[in-house]
């Protein structure tokens, strides 16, 4: 149930969206290069309750790694979690950038 979670790329907002039930959590993005700037987060607080911060985040983060392209998280939120799990998604910042 709440592993198997779909996350959508709304390209005209420029933001990952997930939606459970009546709520909807988002991070929005700025794409430059080849790099992707996740510059704002945000989830009602039912989600956040039911536990679905880790797993949007970590959604969002493969998607990027699919993409090939490198993160850059300038919301608190997103680099707290990338500084939580550090060891795991490294490889997913440009280099010269330390969290």
């Amino acid at each position: 149930m709440i592993e198997d979670v779909e996350i959508t790329d709304n390209e005209f907002l420029r933001q990952f969206e997930l939606e459970v039930g009546d709520n909807m959590a988002r991070i929005e993005y700025a794409l430059q290069d080849r790099k992707i700037f996740l510059t704002k987060y945000s989830m009602p607080e039912e989600m956040e309750e039911q536990g679905f911060r880790t797993i949007f985040i970590r959604a969002v983060f493969e998607e990027v790694k699919n993409r090939n392209i490198s993160l850059v998280p300038t919301s608190p939120e997103i680099a707290s979690f990338l500084r939580s799990n550090r060891r795991k998604y490294k490889s997913l910042l440009p280099v010269g950038i330390n969290i």
